[in-house]
């Protein structure tokens, strides 16, 4: 059986979402991992800048920007830097890493909190998958979201899914949606 982290690359390959702006931490190490060719990192010192240059690029590409940021503490740095993304209408993908699922919910390390809930004042769309199967199908919902909304969409992602295996039910990749236009 594939990995989430194998369909999870590939579905967001098959969208062109292949440059990843990001200030890894801890938790972003597992979706990093095995990266596939082709896959581009472009490395921030701070997650405010980094989604400052993932806006950026979204606006003069004309389509959305992967974002990978640390936890919910990143996830806080960055909302400076939402906020102008939110304004400028630029739809961005958001996947931030979370604890290992037995540890979400009883405040273990990192600050855990219910990072979904501190970015839904910024973003068009929050969640954290319930259970590792349901992954491979939170960042096809993330791109829709984003695109549809044109604002920023977030994804929450505990640590020990993305090498938990898909599942028999694991979607196939969906096919790439056409998207035109800045505006």
């Amino acid at each position: 059986m594939p990995s989430v982290r194998r369909i999870s690359h590939e579905f967001l390959r098959r969208q062109g979402l292949t440059t990843v702006f990001g200030n890894p931490g801890s938790n972003e190490l597992p979706f990093l991992a095995d990266l596939p060719d082709g896959f581009r990192y472009v490395l921030g010192l701070h997650e405010g800048a980094v989604v400052g240059r993932a806006d950026g690029y979204a606006q003069a590409a004309g389509r959305p920007a992967l974002v990978n940021l640390h936890a919910a503490a990143g996830s806080g740095n960055a909302m400076g830097a939402l906020t102008n993304a939110v304004a400028s209408r630029t739809p961005l993908v958001i996947v931030a890493g979370q604890q290992v699922r037995p540890a979400v919910g009883p405040e273990a390390n990192l600050t855990d909190v219910d990072a979904p809930a501190l970015m839904r004042p910024l973003v068009g769309w929050a969640a954290e998958p319930a259970c590792a199967q349901d992954v491979p199908r939170a960042p096809a919902q993330a791109v829709f979201e984003a695109r549809l909304q044109r604002r920023p969409a977030y994804l929450s992602v505990p640590y020990d899914d993305w090498a938990a295996d898909a599942g028999e039910n694991a979607p196939p990749p969906p096919r790439p949606a056409i998207w035109k236009g800045n505006r």
